[in-house]
């Protein structure tokens, strides 16, 4: 623990916490917060959401191209992005909306996803020069930061909850709460950065994306994760309607990332022993039974599915620790600087949640769904109840048949 201060991993696990904390709960919270608050249509959210993925299309490359170039400027400019990922998450959650609240929802959303690329770009490409001075190198590093991050999502998707018995405007407090953690982050983080004046040449995409494996891990990363997109996105939809457990979306949440934490170091140990690529697909077997299980759920079982929480939960640790330190050791090669790959990395990964809310969210509306009814049609909890668990299990034997094919340790 002296080595891990010393090595200041502990500022990189609080700034992986922010960068989770502002991500993945955007999808939890934001869409079910304005189609209930201010009446948005999910269809209309699903399109929103979409319509920025296809922006970062272009957007995520160009601030992969922007990072590399920064040098010894990048303190400063990741000070503004942290700045505008605050304001932007104030915006989103407690200002109400001074146009109509489906524009507001996209301008406050594109802020805080801009900034959020730009910072996780940064972020992850500090990792290769950082993990070159570890022991353990990136899996080390990827211990930490990933833990910090899935811990950051657990606080991220209890507060709302927790917040609404003490306060009056929940999602307002968060919001402030999570401005002044970012503040903090992003000063404990300054010597990092400005330690940072990378020195190698930047190296062109098309060079990147010529490398075989970094070709398959980028396309494998696009299946795995959109499991994860999938039931994030009708996680609430999902407790709330079908399992008819209001007010439990929180602990329920709260397991399942928690257990996704203390599990994420567990997996890194696991992989220097007995490899990554063996040690995920045990991960993604787990996966696929729990979601297997998930189908035969009815009302009133939010026991049950706790302990599918827990299950499932632990193979989201595995997949988030050790795919990206995978990637950060194969750009460590291929590109060290970093910022173009990552720029890769954080698209293919924000267009699982662009797949989630532009096909989901229609479908269920289509079926009759309406959030927060409590006289929902069968074929509309029939159809939550597929797409919830039956996509992301038929996703996740596609990822285990694609990582069976390929060999990761090369």
């Amino acid at each position: 623990m002296i080595g891990a201060w010393r090595d200041r991993l502990p500022a990189f696990s609080l700034f992986a916490a922010i960068l989770s904390a502002a991500g993945l709960p955007i999808y939890i919270y934001a869409p079910k917060y304005y189609a209930d608050t201010y009446g948005v249509s999910l269809t209309a959210l699903g399109a929103i959401l979409f319509g920025l993925r296809l922006f970062d299309v272009v957007q995520d490359p160009v601030l992969g191209w922007i990072s590399e170039r920064l040098g010894a400027a990048r303190a400063f400019w990741v000070g503004v992005g942290a700045l505008v990922l605050a304001l932007s998450m104030y915006g989103l959650f407690a200002v109400p909306p001074p146009i109509a609240p489906a524009w507001w929802f996209g301008l406050t959303v594109t802020g805080l996803f801009t900034s959020f690329s730009f910072l996780t770009i940064n972020f992850y490409a500090q990792g290769i020069q950082k993990a070159d001075g570890l022991t353990g190198s990136h899996m080390r590093l990827a211990a930490w930061r990933e833990t910090g991050a899935l811990l950051g999502v657990c606080i991220a998707a209890v507060m709302p909850t927790m917040l609404a018995g003490a306060v009056m405007l929940p999602f307002a407090a968060y919001a402030l709460g999570f401005g002044a953690i970012t503040i903090l982050a992003t000063m404990l983080m300054h010597r990092e950065w400005t330690a940072s004046a990378i020195k190698t040449e930047p190296t062109p995409i098309g060079t990147i994306l010529s490398d075989k494996v970094t070709r398959r891990l980028l396309i494998l990363a696009l299946v795995n994760a959109t499991p994860l997109a999938v039931s994030s996105t009708l996680f609430l939809f999902f407790v709330e309607s079908r399992l008819g457990a209001v007010g439990w979306e929180g602990p329920l949440l709260v397991l399942f990332f928690l257990a996704a934490a203390l599990s994420a170091p567990i997996w890194s140990r696991l992989a220097q022993s007995y490899g990554a690529k063996r040690v995920l697909l045990t991960a993604m077997l787990l996966a696929v039974a729990s979601f297997g299980y998930t189908l035969t759920l009815s009302e009133g079982q939010y026991i049950q599915f706790a302990i599918v929480c827990v299950l499932s939960g632990a193979t989201i640790g595995a997949d988030l620790t050790l795919l990206p330190a995978l990637f950060a050791k194969r750009m460590a090669v291929v590109s060290p600087n970093g910022g173009q790959g990552f720029g890769l990395w954080s698209l293919v990964n924000k267009f699982t949640l662009a797949f989630a809310a532009v096909l989901l969210l229609p479908l269920l509306e289509n079926a009759g769904f309406v959030s927060g009814s409590t006289d929902l049609p069968t074929d509309a909890l029939n159809r939550l109840t597929v797409l919830y668990a039956g996509v992301p299990c038929v996703l996740k034997l596609v990822a285990i048949a694609m990582l069976a094919a390929i060999t990761l340790e090369d």
